[in-house]
This record gives C-alpha cells, structure tokens and sequence, in this order.
C-alpha cells in the first residue's frame, strides 16, 4: 500500500495527539460507527480529564462506556445515558459532569462548529430543564434558544473504507455523526476497515472529503455485543 501523503498511521502513532485534558469526538450511537479500536487505545494510554462529545455514551463496554467507566472522562456531552449503567452511576457520585443537548441539536451544534459558526438558534427545550443558563434570542417575535458550537481537538471516526488520500465511505446508518465530526475537530483520526489507494474509490461515493482527515489507521475491530 503506497502511503504518498503520509496519513497511515499505527494506532500506536496516531495516539500521540490524544492527551490529558483534551476533547474528543466520538462517532457512533450503541456502539455502531465507534471504532473499539482506537477506544481501546485511549483506554490503554491512560490519558485522564478528558471531555467526550457523543450522541450517547455507548452499550456496556462498547463506545464510550469503556472510556467513562475507566474514569477516564471529567465531562461528557451528549443526548443520553440510559444504555450504560458507568455513566449515570459517576453522574449520581458527583464524579462525571454531564451535559445534555437533544439528539439534534448535539448534531447541529457539531455541524456549526465544523463551518465555523457560533452557534444555531432552536426552539427545542424551551420552558424545559435544557434552557437553564443559555441566551435566549428572538427573531420576528418568536424566542429561541443559543446553542454553541461544538469543536473538539481530536475525532475518533470508523469508516467501511478509506483511500491513501483519506476520501471516506461509510457503511450505511453507520455513517451517523461520523461526517460532521470529521469536520468539526482540529485532528481527525479514522479506523479504517479497508484502505485502498487514490482513485480506487468512485467520487460519487466520498461521504467525507480527504481533506478532512489527518490520521488513518486500520484496526481489526474484533468485540462482539454483550449478548452474543
């Protein structure tokens, strides 16, 4: 496999931008479109005081969980916890702070932090527990709530291919977030199942640009769900 833009990485190297105290991306929802891989890695390194952005916070031992019940994670952002028991037991001690946004508005936020926004405007969660201590704006007479951007140091990304360049395709609803939070992180890491060279990917099937991808690596994925 030529390697011509110098993307392919062991996991080993790519986990050299994974640090105490940053924020990482992680894409998937139940542990589907997560890379174990590269969760494992961070798991193995022993970074703590990280903040995790995630639609959930994954299955037992799978997806964030592993991260979350290692304690290795102050702050998780996210729609919900109620597939994990590691996430809302830290919550409940005081150990893990815990920051909810809906479903989609977490992915909203994430796609302006990806073009550069501050924010959107969204009328969900008004007159609930979600609005508490945000800005609220109003536009031809109707309130709506500021919701920041979301940006994150590091992406975790899984992908069904990927090609020297990092052109990315993914595998059907395991795509999810793994687009927008390629684009909203200052380092995007991708757990590849399959890396090909430039051009053996049809342009018509590139859901996330090369240009968009810092690091490539091919893990072997090998977990199985807890009821297998």
């Amino acid at each position: 496999m030529k390697n011509r833009f110098n993307k392919i990485k062991t996991i080993e190297e790519a986990m050299k931008h994974v640090t105490d105290g940053c924020t990482i991306m992680i894409a998937g929802f139940g542990g589907i479109g997560s890379s174990y891989d590269l969760i494992q890695a961070i798991i193995k390194k022993g970074v703590k005081d990280l903040t995790l952005i995630s639609i959930d916070a994954g299955d037992p031992d799978v997806g964030p969980d592993h991260i979350v019940g290692n304690k290795q994670c102050k702050k998780l952002i996210t729609s919900h916890i109620g597939a994990t028991k590691a996430a809302g037991e830290l919550f409940n001690a005081g150990e893990l702070d815990i920051e909810f946004s809906p479903q989609g508005t977490l992915a909203e936020r994430i796609r302006a932090g990806g073009v550069g926004l501050a924010g959107i405007l969204t009328d969900v969660g008004m007159g609930t527990v979600i609005e508490e201590g945000k800005e609220k704006i109003s536009v031809k007479g109707k309130d709506y709530l500021l919701e920041t951007a979301l940006t994150a140091d590091v992406a975790i990304i899984l992908a069904e291919k990927a090609d020297e360049f990092g052109n990315l395709v993914y595998s059907k609803t395991a795509r999810g977030l793994n687009p927008l939070m390629a684009r909203a992180a200052d380092v995007t890491i991708v757990d590849a199942k399959e890396i090909v060279e430039l051009g053996e990917i049809d342009p018509e099937d590139v859901i996330t640009p090369g240009a968009f991808v810092d690091v490539i690596v091919h893990g072997e994925g090998d977990w199985t769900w807890g009821w297998q």
